[in-house]
Parts: C-alpha cells; sequence; structure tokens
C-alpha cells in the first residue's frame, strides 16, 4: 500500500501533475479548481491556507487573483515543485509554502480568512482532528472535497493502492458539527471516477464528462456522484 513514503519520493513529485492531470486528466483539474473559485469567491487581499497543497495547483491559482496564500503538505518534494509554479506564474511574494502537519497547524486561532484542502480527505488517517484545525484557525471558511461511500467510486477504490477512505453525507455532517462548522452549500459530481478520465484522451473524456454531467444533474445521478464539494462555515 502506497503511504507518506511514497508521497514524499521526488519522482513521485516530479511526476505527479503529469500522471494525474494530463490526458482526460485535464477536465478534472479544470472542474476541481472552478470549485474552489466558485467557494471562496474573490480571493484579493484574503489569507487563505491550503492544507495538503501537493504542486500547488490551487495555491498558485489563488495567488494569481491576489490572494496571500500559505500552502501547507508534508511533502518537501511536492513544495519545491510548487515553489517552482509559484516563481514561473511571478506570484512569489504572495505565496508561503511550508511543510508541517496538518493536525498541529502553526498558526494562531481565526488567522485566515479561509482555509482550502482539496484531494486530502480520503487519505487523512484522523480527519475529525484535521478538520478541528482547519476550523479553529479558519475567521470564517472552510472548504474541502471528499470521495463518497455510496458511488461508483466504491468499485474502483478496491483497485486503488492507496486504500482512500469514502464519506456518506452522515459522516461529513458529523466531522462539520464536532468542529464547530456549520455546512453552507454542497456540490455533486463525477458519476464516473477521477481514475477513468485520466485513462482516456482529452477529446474523448469531454464527450464522455457531458453525458456525466447530464446524468448527475438528475435525482439518482446526484446520489451516485463520486465527489463532493463542501463549503462550510465557522459557527
Amino acid at each position: 500500500m502506497k503511504g507518506k513514503e511514497w508521497y514524499q519520493a521526488d519522482d513521485v513529485a516530479q511526476e505527479y501533475d503529469a500522471k494525474r492531470f494530463s490526458r482526460g486528466g485535464r477536465l478534472i483539474d479544470r472542474r476541481e479548481k472552478q470549485a474552489v473559485l466558485d467557494a471562496v469567491g474573490p480571493v484579493e487581499d484574503r489569507d487563505i491556507l491550503e492544507i495538503a497543497c501537493g504542486t500547488g495547483r490551487f495555491t498558485v491559482m489563488l495567488a494569481e487573483r491576489g490572494a496571500d496564500i500559505v500552502g501547507l503538505d508534508i511533502s518537501e518534494p511536492m513544495l519545491t515543485q510548487g515553489r517552482e509554479k509559484a516563481r514561473q506564474a511571478g506570484v512569489g511574494d504572495h505565496v508561503e509554502f511550508m511543510r508541517g502537519d496538518a493536525a498541529r497547524l502553526p498558526f494562531p486561532d481565526d488567522y485566515f480568512d479561509a482555509v482550502v484542502s482539496m484531494r486530502f480527505f480520503h487519505l487523512a488517517p484522523t480527519p475529525a482532528k484535521f478538520m478541528a484545525e482547519m476550523a479553529r484557525v479558519s475567521k470564517n471558511q472552510v472548504f474541502f472535497d471528499t470521495f463518497n461511500g455510496r458511488s461508483t467510486r466504491v468499485l474502483y477504490n478496491r483497485l486503488l493502492p492507496m486504500g482512500s477512505h469514502l464519506y456518506t453525507r452522515g459522516e461529513v455532517e458529523e466531522l462539520l458539527d464536532g468542529a464547530g462548522l456549520e455546512l453552507a452549500d454542497a456540490d455533486h459530481d463525477f458519476i464516473l471516477p477521477y481514475g477513468f478520465y485520466r485513462k482516456i484522451p482529452d477529446s474523448i473524456a469531454l464527450r464522455i464528462r457531458k453525458l456525466d454531467t447530464a446524468f448527475g444533474e438528475t435525482s439518482l445521478g446526484e446520489k451516485l456522484c463520486s465527489v463532493s464539494y463542501w463549503d462550510a462555515r465557522v459557527e
């Protein structure tokens, strides 16, 4: 099973974006970035923390829109990739990449306007602790995603080497309640799991995605969606 050692390897960091966000993975990247932008809204001059920032996909995107953002991750090689992205984008003055533990965030209470975490909770060993820390350092908003326990992801998850945790809505609401957060909005997407899209060319993925989205907008489709985006507020 893959774990922290795999995630922190140099070669994994160097190949991470190319393996996940090329081919049909490009539409996943676009959708995730749009979900973050829709949730956090205008970010200019806002202080934002991104947990598990990885190679800085979202960190740099938000900095380009004027946010002052800290990207935290456990992997120094991933952070190295993020710093290079920020340098190439010319936003180094708005970004700080920091190695750290999401269960013990090195920030005081109510320090950030918003906290964002993508592709994190499916691997979180102590989700309640992580959620409590995210809520603690946020003045207002916590935004994150999960993979769903009652979806097509269940079948795909059996083939994954990382043992992803899948969540029901009830489990998410329990996490939020325990951290003193109130759910403001939720959006559900992708009937077909991410891994399917990454295996096919972008042009084919786009056609299949249209069908996926159309079915996902039905009442049955929403229940089968493999990904959820959760927008919560500090009570």
